[in-house]
């Protein structure tokens, strides 16, 4: 697949208004309530990523880069029933496609990061991210 515009010339303008729009939806609320919370930041390198996955193990935890969304599902025994699973998925949608940039992750006390690079590019394909 081949872009007309490179990543990185996003207007800032552009990029303000995805971030106003996806804090002002009442819908994001409601999933930070009922889901886990999802917290977004920007530093000069790259998009991060942050989770809130209390009681939960690494294991627990799977991550899917689609084109322009970001996929995270804690799926785990239920404390009842092990043969009952719970499951939250949440999911972000970037105003560009980030499945050809460089992702990582790490899970520390109950806290999913996922590093979004602006600079590195790689593999361009919808793949999941691993945790180390």
């Amino acid at each position: 697949m081949i872009e007309n515009k490179d990543d990185q010339s996003l207007d800032n303008e552009v990029i303000e208004k995805w971030l106003e729009n996806y804090f002002l939806d009442p819908l994001t609320t409601y999933y930070d309530q009922t889901q886990f919370r999802i917290d977004l930041y920007e530093t000069d390198n790259e998009w991060i990523v942050e989770a809130l996955l209390n009681d939960c193990n690494s294991s627990d935890i799977t991550i899917y880069v689609e084109d322009k969304k970001l996929l995270i599902t804690e799926k785990r025994s239920a404390l009842s029933s092990s043969t009952n699973q719970q499951k939250r998925t949440r999911s972000i949608e970037f105003p560009f496609p980030i499945y050809n940039h460089k992702i990582k992750a790490a899970f520390h006390n109950g806290i999913l990061e996922v590093f979004i690079s602006k600079i590195d590019k790689e593999f361009g394909k919808n793949r999941y991210i691993t945790l180390p």
